[in-house]
């Protein structure tokens, strides 16, 4: 693994989440919207950020990794800014979709970036629903990597189809 981390400290409880710099880097945010991908067999999933410049920095990781989830051309629907309740909403409308958000708050040393990770049903990934086998994944250095450009997904902005009804 080129640039390392504790998994154990870091996936846990729904999420990816630890001090920047030192704990998390923007690496993770690719393996997290990778492996999400690939462990939920996701074709398309939602994701959304705080609005941070650190978080976007994450967040264009986390974009790149869901694309390149080996074969699954994946369809990522970028909220762009917005709260979790609002990410969960927009994964309910698309289908019960899966989905992910990225948070930066200051610490006390640097920055904590919360990368959460959400089942189709809009609750924290469990440990069971995928999230050790995530951190298997990162802790083995099998984060999945794309095969080809024609299997690779695409970044579509989100429309809000409920405030259509």
């Amino acid at each position: 693994m080129l640039n390392p981390i504790d998994p154990d400290t870091v996936i846990r409880d729904g999420a990816a989440s630890g001090r920047y710099p030192g704990q998390i880097h923007p690496g993770v945010a690719w393996w997290m919207g990778s492996c999400l991908v690939v462990v939920t067999q996701a074709e398309r999933i939602v994701t959304a950020h705080d609005g941070h410049p650190t978080s976007l920095r994450f967040y264009e990781r986390l974009c790149r990794g869901a694309t390149h989830a080996l074969n699954f051309r994946c369809r990522i629907t970028d909220m762009g800014c917005a709260d979790d309740s609002q990410l969960r909403r927009a994964m309910l409308i698309l289908g019960a979709v899966p989905g992910i958000r990225i948070a930066t708050a200051p610490a006390q040393e640097g920055e904590t970036v919360h990368i959460s990770l959400y089942d189709r049903d809009g609750q924290p990934l469990s440990e069971d629903a995928g999230l050790a086998k995530i951190r298997r994944m990162v802790a083995e250095d099998r984060v999945p990597r794309p095969v080809n450009d024609g299997a690779r997904g695409r970044v579509e902005p989100y429309a809000d189809q409920g405030a259509q009804q």
